[in-house]
């Protein structure tokens, strides 16, 4: 399996790319990881918001195929523990799933139709993030989950 973080918009902060690639340089032991950033248009002046999140959507689903299980990183989705998330994770595995898509959406979140296209929701937690603190976060779990699927001395309960 292949897990892909499919990012709207760069990160820009050092200190949380430099987290990021120590994160997944980890998750290279357990997976094959790739992170994906598309293009931001919320930096073109004048767009409504709707205009935004189209464009998203258009870019976001240029990188997903039919085959493609994908999983959103949104406030409305199934809260869990970092097992749970670990149970998640390996279900998918068993599964077979060839490339599993975790997607956070843009400053004013999902479109329509990539709502419609996800399997699954996935919320990190009630509060609100930064969409770069989401990536750290979110790529800090999975490896969490997988250092908990392989025993691994990282997760402590």
């Amino acid at each position: 399996m292949k897990i892909i973080l499919l990012c709207v918009g760069k990160t820009t902060s050092k200190n949380i790319q430099s987290m990021l690639e120590d994160y997944e340089k980890r998750l290279k032991e357990f997976i094959a990881f790739e992170r994906i950033e598309i293009l931001d248009s919320n930096k073109k002046k004048g767009l409504s918001t709707q205009s935004i999140m189209d464009f998203e959507a258009k870019e976001m689903m240029s990188k997903i195929k039919n085959s493609d299980f994908v999983c959103l990183l949104d406030d409305k989705g199934t809260e869990l523990s970092s097992v749970q998330f670990s149970d998640f994770l390996q279900k998918k595995m068993l599964l077979s799933v060839k490339k599993l898509i975790f997607v956070v959406g843009g400053a004013f979140g999902f479109s329509d139709e990539i709502y419609a296209r996800a399997n699954e929701k996935i919320s990190l937690s009630k509060m609100t993030f930064t969409h770069q603190m989401v990536r750290l976060f979110f790529t800090e779990q999975l490896y969490r989950g997988f250092s908990i699927l392989h025993n691994k001395p990282y997760h402590h309960e």
